[in-house]
């Protein structure tokens, strides 16, 4: 019976202990097991023409940020001036409406401004499982080929696009123009 006893006051600490590590743990730091893999597949109606299927294709070509976010989503609204001043530099950036209502969505974006090139509807946060969301807002940058090369959840700050999204970001742009380039002068002495 003492046995018994110990065991379970063993097995009970040691729980306790896991829960208590493990509440000192910021989220935001969470390593995702998707950065260095291609984007995860999706089939969703697009948020403003539910006629018009989206896929993980639509946001691969070029550089580009990954936006999961939802209306009801405060710190959503927050990052948003942050997004416009991405897109308004040139910076192309796709988004995933996420559990969230389409006519709360459209609503919100006919009133506000739009930083979004295209948005994939997620109603039931199917997409949002496959690519690992914890919580919105979530973003992830994309290099050219679709490959997942980082990923943040919670907002981003001017401080946090400074020291890691645009260095990355120009690292990637910098990438794919050697790529292009190399590529361009295989093609030239091929035909020579």
């Amino acid at each position: 019976m003492k046995l018994r006893m110990l065991i379970t006051l063993a097995a009970a600490s040691a729980l306790l202990g896991l829960l208590f590590v493990g509440l000192g743990l910021n989220s935001r730091d969470l390593p995702s097991p998707l950065v260095g893999k291609p984007a995860p597949p999706f089939t969703l109606e697009s948020l403003e023409d539910a006629e018009r299927l989206l896929t993980e294709q639509d946001f691969i070509g070029e550089v580009t940020l990954v936006n999961v976010w939802a209306t009801w989503c405060s710190t959503c609204r927050a990052e948003k001036p942050l997004l416009m001043e991405l897109a308004r530099g040139g910076i192309p950036i796709h988004a995933f409406n996420y559990r969230d209502e389409r006519d709360a969505a459209l609503r919100y974006l006919s009133v506000s401004d739009n930083p979004y090139r295209t948005i994939a509807y997620d109603p039931k946060g199917d997409a949002g499982i496959d690519w690992g969301v914890y919580a919105t807002p979530e973003t992830y940058v994309l290099d050219a080929e679709g490959v997942i090369r980082y990923k943040r959840i919670g907002p981003l700050t001017r401080q946090l696009l400074l020291d890691e999204v645009l260095p990355l970001i120009e690292q990637l742009r910098a990438e794919t123009l050697r790529a292009e380039q190399h590529a361009s002068e295989a093609r030239r002495l091929a035909q020579s």
